[in-house]
Formats: structure tokens, sequence, C-alpha cells
């Protein structure tokens, strides 16, 4: 996939959703209309990191390439150059694959 042209500021995060299986383990095809958004994605941009009290920056803890988990309703979605992304706080991940 292209690079995104877009920085996020502060623990924000920029995460592409990875596509949802269109079968089940059954081999049952699922319609469009009944698939759910998936919330696994990949980190393509992180910001600079958050400030504490006395102005320190703290670094993420994800980096660019990893593969997360994140809550439903978690994020914003946008359009970056065409392509569907969703930016979220850091705080929103719910872990790491891999």
């Amino acid at each position: 996939m292209a690079e995104v042209n877009f920085r996020p500021l502060h623990d924000r995060v920029v995460v592409r959703r990875v596509d949802s299986e269109e079968k089940t383990a059954g081999g049952i095809i699922i319609p469009d209309t009944a698939k759910e958004k998936p919330s696994e994605g990949e980190i393509v941009a992180v910001g600079n990191g958050a400030r504490d009290e006395s102005g320190k920056v703290i670094e993420l803890d994800v980096k660019v390439g990893d593969r997360v988990l994140f809550g439903k309703w978690s994020g914003t979605e946008v359009k970056v150059g065409g392509e569907d992304l969703l930016i979220m706080k850091e705080s929103d991940i719910m872990g790491v694959i891999g």
C-alpha cells in the first residue's frame, strides 16, 4: 500500500483497517451488508507523543507497521488520498498483534 501523506499530532495514530474474512469457518459467504467493520488494523502513521506535566514528550508504544486491535467505536473515519483511514488516540488501541 502507498505511504500516507498525513502526520497525526501528539498521541494520535492513523490506522488502515484490514479486510475482514469473506467466508465463515464453515465456508458460508458473508454478504457485504452483513459484514461488520473490522476492529483490526495496521498503523500507517504515528504522532510524536503526548507531553507530561513537565513538558517532556512521552513516546508512543506503537510504531508504523504494527498490527493492532481497537474498539468497535474507536477513532474518527477520514479519507486521505482517496483511502479510508481511522485517526485515534493511542489509548483507544487495546493491543498489538504478533
